[in-house]
């Protein structure tokens, strides 16, 4: 067992979180991982990409080569995009479908919309309205990793022991509400790869 996944999304909107919840679902699994350096943080709004790499086998660099990602999991359509050239042919794309406005010269949405519809694996999703169906807007991210988590190659349950794991120290109605947005998530993804 062998996924490459690109995270990518604007600073602030989740991505260490994701990060987070599958490198403690991978090691409930017993797998080996390798995360690469965070790029972006320092400024909020700006891009962000974290490559991770698992494996049932040790894994030797936590850099991801171009053509090599299994999975792009994106909180934002544009970043999805930026990423494309890393991601392999059978390689799925999840993104967020609403646009985080931080640039003045934002692509056309219409052209984006295009571009995803042309990839033969893509998922996009309004996590923001799925999430706040759920309890709260602010589990956007989570409701990604829902509708990523068929294509990570960790057990649903060991996703959600991740979940557990990571949101505790924040109390039992945040553990909940994120499960919630992870269920939310899978299922909407579903609904689309269905007639996709």
């Amino acid at each position: 067992m062998k996924t490459d996944i690109i995270l990518s999304g604007v600073g602030g909107q989740g991505i260490l979180s994701i990060a987070a919840v599958i490198g403690e679902a991978a090691l409930k699994e017993g797998l080996y991982m390798k995360q690469a350096e965070v790029h972006g943080m320092s400024q909020r709004g700006g891009d962000v990409q974290s490559g991770l790499r698992l494996s049932d086998r040790p894994v030797a660099s936590d850099l991801i080569p171009k053509g090599q990602a299994d999975l792009i999991i994106s909180l934002e359509p544009m970043e999805s995009l930026r990423y494309l050239p890393y991601l392999k042919q059978e390689g799925w794309v999840v993104t967020g479908s609403q646009p985080y406005l931080n640039i003045p010269d934002y692509p056309d949405m219409e052209e984006i919309k295009a571009e995803l519809g042309r990839l033969p694996h893509s998922v996009a999703l309004d996590a923001e309205q799925i999430a706040t169906e759920a309890g709260s807007v602010r589990a956007a991210n989570i409701v990604i990793l829902g509708a990523a988590t068929p294509f990570i190659g960790i057990e649903y349950a060991k996703i959600e022991e991740g979940i557990r794991s990571i949101f505790r120290r924040k109390g039992e109605d945040v553990v909940q509400l994120n499960l919630r947005a992870l269920r939310a998530g899978l299922d909407a993804a579903g609904r689309i790869t269905v007639n996709h």
